[in-house]
């Protein structure tokens, strides 16, 4: 078997740095709930609006979680860019859903990692 890790292992590191990163702050248990509902946001209103929204809300939790998703998504896609916001805008509709459907993925991390912390 290859040393080279799987899919689902360096999403699982990267969700736990990233809930990690949190851990510290006055806002984690803010970040876990919004965590917790993110995947469902983005089934009923789309990837782009619900980006659009943790934007507009501009809370650190907000932030923090647009930042986390942007940096996942991006890092896989080997954009070279920082925000998904501004590559869906430009994306192919087939990129959009490819993106779409590895920020859910990639959620599923952080909402089981937040849900471990036991954050109130």
């Amino acid at each position: 078997m290859s040393q080279q890790q799987t899919l689902q292992q360096r999403r699982a590191a990267a969700a736990w740095a990233d809930v990690q990163s949190v851990a510290n702050t006055h806002h984690k248990g803010e970040y876990g709930s919004l965590v917790r509902g993110l995947p469902a946001m983005i089934q009923k209103d789309g990837l782009g609006h619900t980006l659009a929204f943790l934007k507009a809300k501009k809370g650190n939790h907000h932030l923090d979680l647009d930042g986390h998703v942007s940096k996942w998504v991006m890092t896989e896609f080997k954009t070279g860019q920082r925000d998904l916001l501004e590559w869906l805008l430009k994306a192919s509709s087939a990129d959009y859903r490819r993106a779409t459907t590895e920020a859910m993925a990639y959620l599923m991390w952080l909402k089981r990692f937040a849900e471990a912390q036991d954050w109130k």
